[in-house]
């Protein structure tokens, strides 16, 4: 289970995850994003940021970087776990009535090289499709 592997990330490993999402909570704000949910766990796994751009809900993935290579954390959301944010995002419509809301799924890859203050940030909208076998409804 996510909860259970995030606890046995060494201190430093959460610190800088969560300093992370807090910068992608910040960015997302500042495109008047309404910020939903912060780590929403469930028996599934977690979601780092469910937000609301519009009518839109967001499932955002946060990936982040010590480097200035902004790429390789974006590419890390690879199909399997496109399929896992999937399965939590119908999880997440279907717990709160909102199946029938258009949604989609966003990653922001964040960099903080050279322990800099300010974070690089790269938003990338509707990252991917659906995935799965059952698609987005079952």
């Amino acid at each position: 289970m996510d909860a259970e592997r995030t606890a046995r990330k060494p201190w430093w490993r959460r610190w800088f995850g969560t300093r992370s999402e807090r910068a992608a909570v910040r960015f997302l704000k500042s495109l008047n994003y309404r910020i939903l949910a912060r780590n929403f766990t469930c028996q599934l796994g977690e979601l780092d940021i469910v937000a609301l751009d519009g009518d839109c809900i967001v499932f955002v993935e946060v990936r982040s970087t010590a480097s200035e290579d902004n790429i390789r954390p974006a590419l890390s959301v690879n199909r399997e776990k496109q399929r896992r944010l999937t399965r939590l995002a119908v999880f997440y419509l279907k717990r709160y009535g909102l199946l029938g809301r258009p949604a989609r799924f966003d990653v922001v890859a964040i960099s903080w090289p050279n322990d800099t203050k300010t974070p690089r940030i790269d938003h990338y909208l509707n990252a991917f499709d659906a995935t799965g076998h059952f698609e987005m409804y079952y």
